[in-house]
């Protein structure tokens, strides 16, 4: 039985899919399976996931598009770890991320959850800034009106913890994660790794699909904050809503992208040497391995470059 079962959701992710598993077999802790949960994907997606050969990538496809919550509930209950770890078809694990993460949680059974840092970048896959983070139990679920600085991708967690809880189906389009955090988070404890362990990908904003996330998750905020009775947080999470309304709309220009991509604070050339050498690497070895992974020769020059 692996130490940790890997929840990899993917929908037509055939661009970016290779990328993303390479990183997860490339790990430095080793002992885990990655389970790729298809959701009715019409392109490679499926195929992509075979080529690499590795026996410890599960394929789990039935041909039928059930949405993400769904497929995530199905990989709870395939998943045979003791720890369960999320990550997303276009992001990109940096080589130590397992062996770190399964350290904390291994010398501190107190944790339900952990998350690390993570680096933001673009398509192009320049690195962009950092996202936005706290890093105790205490500071997460401060102001839970306002949501939870748990990056999804960079999860990893117990897995009766998972069986507990599970996703809310029918799902909540774009905030199911946030759902999960805000029912669990009075009987659970959360941390965040203090070290910059993902690169996670951010793209341009769809203003539709983020009003559709901002009232999803206003209505489960409703619907838990009046079962607790918490009508502070009740109030607090409508007027926060209402508040983000504007800065959706800042983040959709090309100023307030930027803005949006440094809210976690601005890259070190240290890290961002690191990131550039890491994509760089990936991209070759996918290239030799004749998969595709998004990116076009020159947007990978800046990275050749520092490595050089």
């Amino acid at each position: 039985m692996p130490e940790v079962s890997v929840l990899l959701p993917v929908r037509d992710g055939a661009r970016t899919l290779a990328l993303a598993m390479l990183s997860v077999l490339q790990q430095s802790f080793g002992d885990f399976e990655l389970l790729l949960l298809d959701d009715g994907s019409v392109d490679a997606s499926p195929d992509i996931a075979l080529r690499f050969g590795d026996p410890r990538v599960r394929l789990l496809r039935d041909g039928v598009k059930q949405g993400l919550a769904a497929r995530l509930n199905q990989g709870i209950a395939a998943a045979a770890g003791r720890y369960i770890a999320r990550m997303d078809a276009d992001d990109v694990c940096f080589p130590d991320r397992f062996a770190r993460q399964v350290a904390r949680l291994n010398s501190d059974n107190s944790l339900d959850l952990l998350a690390c840092r993570a680096l933001v970048f673009d398509e192009s896959g320049a690195a962009t800034g950092l996202s936005p983070h706290r890093l105790s139990h205490e500071a997460l679920c401060a102001q839970p009106w306002n949501g939870f600085y748990l990056a999804h991708p960079s999860w990893m967690g117990r897995a009766d913890w998972f069986r507990r809880y599970r996703y809310q189906t029918p799902e909540l389009p774009r905030a199911q994660d946030q759902e999960l955090l805000l029912r669990a988070y009075p009987d659970s404890r959360f941390a965040v790794l203090d070290e910059i362990l993902l690169g996670y990908r951010m793209g341009p904003i769809a203003l539709r699909k983020i009003l559709s996330a901002r009232r999803c998750l206003l209505t489960a905020q409703i619907s838990r904050f009046t079962q607790r009775r918490q009508w502070r947080n009740l109030l607090l999470a409508m007027l926060a809503t209402g508040l983000k309304l504007p800065r959706d709309l800042l983040f959709a220009t090309t100023a307030g992208r930027r803005w949006r991509d440094r809210r976690g604070g601005n890259i070190s050339p240290e890290i961002e040497g690191a990131w550039n050498a890491l994509l760089s690497s990936l991209c070759r070895r996918l290239d030799e391995l004749h998969l595709p992974h998004g990116y076009e020769p020159e947007s990978l020059q800046k990275a050749q470059a520092h490595e050089r």
